[in-house]
């Protein structure tokens, strides 16, 4: 039996090998190990000089945006489906509306090439009227090709597209959830210009800590040098993950979701795809994903924690799979008049801080009044910003007294006195953890003085 007709070992997800560590399968992860070591020493071998036969691609791309040749579409992540009959890989995309041509998915079987297998284009319904629009791509399955790496090409000949840039296929593992690295992931999207409220992040992201949150992505084009600095530390710590969003080098993104008011060829830097990736990414790597942006926490008001409050809600709608959660304003132009969290400390560091706006606005339900979501990702197959676009299970709409986001920004109804604000400390109800928290976070980065 040749070597590269094993068991492809050496494509195994970290999860799996972590999987093995604990259930003590130390025979099972002693043999894959050796297997590892043969296909590395086999692979060397058949690279050396004067052995031209090429059974790997040539280029793999590291990037979050990946151009396809000879079109004006991008690709930014290829994984498993195992949820879609008759689809293998969707390929989360980034098309040119205008654009759009028969494209093949040309796949590497891990042992070998097979030719291009036509894809099927999936546009995204929302796309505000944007030239570029969030596109799944479905490769179908093929027979004796169990893939590692895909790309898109114009022409089905898989020697042709062997140039071209693959991408890794993720999600090669169903993972069940007992196996999951975490319990809850939130998702940001999207990070750009100078943006530098530190104190409001730093205190975002220490209370989500207090909630349950294990991991926190944010897509990142670019922020103050503060704010950087801030993101590395927690990185560093293992608690955030930046995930680089150099889209302004292939397009000209907008900073807003109204093309005539705020022009780009995508909507608010390609939020769109980076939810729709930030699902993906996480499908078999989260129980559950929060989708909402850097200034906005999803906080429960009836349980002290995020899995408290899903457990009930769980037994409570045993066929949910999408949790609305209604956006509440706290005008940050209004101040708590005692100034208990005016903390000298605090006063040189960038950004709001939360904990001193404890006025609400009452939501005017008489017009469209927005929600962000806590979802279970295997479920999701298209998300916007506000709710899903494709879904297998139910959603639900969860009542503000059990759980709403504290937005702290510039009022949405700008009429509102502070006597016509409701009152709500729900974050000083967190103070005696909080408060240290962020004292410790921000020294780490080096941003206290």
């Amino acid at each position: 039996m040749q070597v590269t007709s094993l068991f492809p070992f050496h494509k195994l997800p970290y999860q799996v090998w972590l999987m093995m560590v604990k259930r003590r399968m130390f025979p099972l992860l002693i043999a894959s190990a050796l297997a590892v070591m043969v296909y590395i020493i086999f692979t060397l071998s058949r690279s050396q000089p004067g052995n031209h036969q090429h059974l790997y691609p040539r280029h793999i791309s590291d990037q979050s945006i990946t151009p396809v040749n000879d079109t004006k579409h991008f690709m930014v992540g290829a994984y498993k489906e195992h949820r879609v009959t008759g689809c293998s890989v969707r390929i989360i995309s980034i098309f040119r509306r205008d654009s759009v041509q028969p494209l093949y998915c040309v796949f590497y079987c891990g042992t070998h090439w097979a030719n291009g297998t036509k894809a099927e284009v999936q546009m995204h319904s929302d796309h505000f009227g944007f030239p570029f629009v969030t596109t799944d791509v479905l490769c179908p399955n093929l027979p004796d090709c169990n893939p590692s790496h895909v790309t898109l090409a114009t022409q089905a000949d898989a020697k042709l597209a062997q140039n071209q840039s693959f991408l890794r296929i993720q999600n090669l593992v169903k993972m069940e959830e007992e196996e999951f690295q975490f319990n809850f992931t939130v998702c940001w999207s999207n990070l750009f210009g100078d943006y530098n409220n530190v104190l409001q992040v730093t205190q975002t992201l220490e209370m989500y800590k207090l909630l349950g949150v294990q991991h926190v992505v944010v897509y990142n084009t670019s922020c103050g040098p503060d704010l950087e600095r801030l993101l590395q530390s927690y990185t560093q710590e293992g608690f955030v993950e930046v995930v680089p969003w150099p889209i302004d080098q292939h397009m000209n993104p907008s900073r807003g979701w109204q093309p005539i008011e705020h022009g780009g060829d995508i909507h608010y830097y390609g939020q769109l795809t980076t939810l729709n990736d930030c699902v993906y990414r996480h499908m078999y790597q989260s129980r559950y994903v929060l989708l909402n942006d850097i200034d906005e926490i999803i906080t429960p008001y009836q349980h002290q924690t995020l899995p408290q409050m899903m457990d009930v809600l769980q037994r409570q709608h045993p066929k949910a799979e999408v949790f609305l959660i209604e956006n509440h304003i706290f005008p940050k132009s209004q101040f708590e008049p005692s100034g208990k969290f005016e903390r000298p400390r605090w006063r040189d560091v960038p950004g709001i801080n939360i904990m001193e706006h404890i006025y609400r606005e009452e939501p005017d339900y008489r017009i469209y009044h927005p929600s962000k979501m806590i979802v279970r990702p295997r479920a999701v197959e298209q998300t916007s910003v506000h709710s899903v676009l494709r879904n297998f299970g139910q959603t639900v709409k969860v009542p503000p007294n059990v759980c709403h986001i504290i937005h702290v920004r510039v009022p949405l109804r700008r009429g509102l006195t502070k006597k016509e604000l409701h009152e709500d400390k729900r974050v000083w109800d967190y103070e005696r953890q909080l408060v240290p928290n962020v004292d410790k976070a921000l020294e780490q980065a080096g941003l206290l003085i």
